[in-house]
């Protein structure tokens, strides 16, 4: 996704910062992004008080004593009535069902996101039915890694990266303006794009591409596993994935995923026919076009 699409509009990182205070932020699901999320709010001074929501207390609270929360809490619906912000970093298939049982317990005024990397069916399934206190609004941080726990969190997981934000058209616009300068304020670029044009794109961007590594992987026999240099783990690298955030987001992005892998199998199989008729030129042709889309690419790694 070199640029946003027609329908989307970008915002700059320090652009209405000023806006994005909220006194209580609520994180659902303490794990990297949760956490991270956490650690990037309280760091930057940006809100009074950060609870993270969880099923295991223990976990939590040693995620509060590495300084990631002020406050922990199992019961969701108890740390949501203390919200302004409310977000949910859990498996995508737990997100509609949260949101439903925390926005009952909202004050007025409450903000609901989250970071899943699907929208179509959240946004759908949430731009109505919430009581009048609360409004939800997708949100999707562009950052992560396949690592998982609240251990690899970190606060500049954030810095120089993409938020894109998914409002519907019942959106109120000053609550996508809150929701903007808070991603902006733990120093994200915000773009907004419709769920669906969202789901498209990520789809392309990184669904598919965790399927072909998890492919790639499968593929590795046994006796050449001591032969796997950098290039085949910097290739695999995200098959590391956990399967309990990817089955859900393969099957509630499902025809967006089918359509980039028929795409992908095209190219894969343009280039293997090249191969089979020692087309040195077509070879040549088709590599040099991935190479130059590589190379065009701007990726901000954070250091491990």
């Amino acid at each position: 996704m070199s640029q946003p699409p027609n329908n989307s509009t970008a915002a700059s990182p320090n652009s209405g910062v000023s806006r994005c205070r909220f006194d209580t932020v609520v994180v659902v699901g303490v794990g990297l992004l949760g956490g991270s999320v956490a650690l990037a709010a309280r760091q930057r001074g940006i809100v009074r008080r950060v609870i993270g929501v969880g099923r295991t207390a223990p976990r939590l609270e040693q995620a509060r004593e590495a300084g990631l929360l002020d406050a922990i809490s199992t019961d969701l619906v108890a740390a949501a009535a203390q919200a302004d912000l409310l977000i949910f970093a859990t498996p995508v298939n737990l997100i509609v069902a949260g949101v439903r049982e925390a926005a009952l317990a909202c004050r007025p005024g409450t903000l609901i996101t989250d970071v899943g990397s699907t929208k179509a069916h959240l946004c759908r399934e949430l731009s109505a039915g919430l009581p009048d206190t609360a409004t939800f609004i997708g949100s999707h941080p562009l950052a992560g890694s396949e690592k998982q726990g609240w251990e690899h969190s970190r606060a500049d997981l954030f810095d120089g990266r993409v938020c894109v934000v998914t409002p519907t058209e019942s959106s109120r616009r000053d609550e996508v303006a809150r929701l903007t300068a808070f991603w902006q304020a733990i120093g994200m670029s915000v773009v907004e794009m419709s769920p669906e044009a969202h789901d498209r794109a990520l789809a392309q961007t990184s669904h598919v591409p965790h399927v072909v590594a998890s492919a790639l992987a499968r593929t590795l026999a046994d006796e050449n596993r001591s032969l796997a240099a950098t290039g085949f783990a910097d290739t695999t690298r995200i098959a590391a994935g956990d399967p309990n955030v990817w089955v859900p987001i393969l099957l509630d992005n499902r025809a967006a995923v089918l359509a980039s892998l028929d795409e992908f199998s095209t190219q894969l199989a343009a280039i293997r026919a090249a191969i089979a008729q020692g087309n040195a030129d077509d070879i040549r042709r088709l590599w040099d076009q991935g190479k130059t889309i590589r190379e065009q690419l701007k990726i901000r790694r954070v250091a491990e």
